[in-house]
């Protein structure tokens, strides 16, 4: 048996960039569309020419795309006017692509409030815009806004409306649930009644995620007999989001029942390529990705608890419902105070530290592990920090720099700046080196003290000058006289590389320090730096 296909169709440079906060430069724009085409989308919508300079000056560049057909946005003619006249529809018509989506009402509710035109009118700008772009040989989609809520309001109009492009010569309509306020079982029940009117392999659906459902709802609905699926990276887009296709392509590529029944356009080699395409987007908007994304995020395939450890060991298939490497992902074994000797294990032969399981340090560093974390250390986000507390342990962590005192004052001067300044004496090789730094708070001062006078620290210097701060985060634990203070830093180096690291004290500028430290000691020790003397 012959499978059907689906087409998947992005539109994380239109609808996702309707996010709030989100505003893509024409490089950003270009850099993600480029990814989008390696992957092998179907459709990348790429915004809405005329909207914005941005996205007018995205469509008048040629763009080769190898996989994808770039579609441009817009919405129907207005009223009073022909489709011919119409500058919005001019705008498409001039943005070089062969495909076009235009967004109409369909619910009856939206046309009298929204609009504030008769019924009528609506069918006919829908059906006169449709016409105008068929008959220029663009490929024709008409996104049915608020097509659920149209439906379940008035099905005859709502269906009246998608017929309305549909008769004249639209390849996809696509259902929208706009506010995202449809379930998966209304779901079924209105694409089942759709297909006996607009054929399934015209029908495409574009969920937004307002009850969490935008991912089930897209599933429902292909199973029900839709076949162009839209969503954004990530489920980027406006209040709760649209549909994941991070989720849902691999998915149908993956999950027996739809890769028994329909193919996608995506190779298979491509599909590992979905984890670091996530992270793209995550890195071009600046922000912390989502580690419990499904499939894609870092903690996708990360196990605590002792028994799930010792049964993934045996076979991965016992907590893991696919394979991660076929997503471009890894599995990741945490060490935390719920830890049991199989995590030790397990996160030692992944940072290639080779030990026998019956050798007694792993019991000490197990056991220090606890108490730590019963104090307030928190290792399964801090890597670098187990690292170098295992190896320490085990004895493979030689002395670098040393710390012999340091002082940071805050000061308030006359122009009512907040002034931080640190003073820190550190020995490398018996030679002791005083470094000052000011900064905008105690512990960017601190930062700034040894990063400043980086050319100092002797055979040091040229490990250290591309170390970077890129994050620090303060916690408080507790409350009270006694207040315990968790920091974590993340670093990274001009290699790209990126690592966490952390301290915990009661005084926030001794646990700032105890991360930074070891910070510096993990950087040298992976750069390979020679023992201080």
């Amino acid at each position: 048996m012959s499978k059907e296909r689906l087409y998947i169709f992005d539109t994380t440079l239109r609808d996702g960039a309707q996010t709030q906060g989100v505003d893509f430069s024409l490089e950003e724009k270009e850099k993600i569309a480029l990814a989008l085409d390696n992957l092998g989308v179907d459709y990348i919508e790429a915004g809405w020419p005329g909207a914005n300079p941005t996205d007018t000056e995205f469509f008048q560049k040629k763009h080769d795309f190898k996989n994808s057909k770039l579609t441009s946005f817009g919405m129907t003619k207005r009223s009073g006017r022909s489709a011919e006249n119409d500058t919005g529809l001019s705008a498409l018509m001039n943005s070089n692509t062969s495909a076009v989506c235009l967004v109409g009402k369909s619910w009856d509710f939206h046309v009298d409030i929204a609009l504030g035109i008769t019924n009528e009118e609506n069918l006919d700008n829908i059906s006169e815009s449709a016409k105008h772009f068929v008959k220029a040989k663009k490929e024709f989609m008409f996104d049915a806004e608020h097509f659920f809520d149209g439906y379940k309001a008035n099905p005859k109009y709502a269906l009246s409306c998608i017929k309305a492009a549909y008769d004249e010569g639209a390849r996809w309509i696509i259902l929208c649930d706009t506010n995202g306020g449809t379930l998966p079982h209304e779901v079924v029940q209105i694409v089942s009644e759709v297909v006996k009117v607009v054929p399934g392999k015209h029908l495409g659906i574009h969920a937004h995620n307002d009850t969490g459902n935008a991912v089930a709802n897209s599933l429902a609905a292909v199973l029900s007999g839709v076949r162009q699926i839209q969503g954004t990276i990530n489920g980027l887009g406006e209040r709760c989001g649209n549909a994941n296709l991070m989720s849902l392509i691999p998915t149908f590529f993956l999950k027996k029942d739809f890769s028994s029944q329909f193919e996608i356009g995506i190779k298979s080699e491509n599909i590992k390529k979905l984890t670091d395409c996530s992270r793209l987007l995550d890195e071009i908007l600046n922000r912390k990705p989502n580690q419990h994304l499904p499939y894609v995020g870092a903690a996708a395939f990360s196990h605590k608890g002792g028994l799930h450890v010792s049964a993934v060991q045996k076979d991965p298939k016992t907590y893991e419902h696919i394979n991660p490497e076929e997503v471009g992902n890894t599995r990741n074994i945490v060490v935390s105070d719920q830890s049991g000797k199989s995590n030790i294990i397990s996160r030692l032969k992944t940072i290639k530290i080779d030990i026998q399981e019956n050798d007694p340090k792993i019991r000490k560093l197990l056991d220090e592990v606890k108490d730590r974390e019963f104090i307030g250390y928190s290792y399964d986000g801090a890597d670098a920090s187990f690292e170098l507390l295992a190896r320490r342990i085990i004895g493979e962590i030689p002395r670098y720099i040393s710390i012999n005192e340091y002082d940071v004052s805050v000061k308030k001067n006359k122009s009512g700046e907040i002034v931080s300044s640190a003073k820190a004496q550190l020995e490398v090789d018996g030679e002791k080196i005083t470094c000052e730094g000011e900064g905008n708070g105690p512990v960017n001062a601190l930062d700034n003290a040894i990063r400043q006078n980086v050319d100092r620290l002797a055979k040091y210097s040229k490990y250290l000058k591309d170390l970077k701060l890129v994050d620090y985060k303060v916690r408080i634990l507790n409350t009270g006289t006694e207040a315990v203070t968790r920091v974590s830093i993340e670093s990274t180096d001009s290699k790209g590389k990126n690592w966490f690291t952390i301290g915990v004290s009661t005084n926030i500028i001794d646990a700032s320090f105890k991360a930074l430290i070891d910070s510096l000691d993990y950087k040298l020790f992976k750069d390979n730096a020679p023992a201080s003397k």
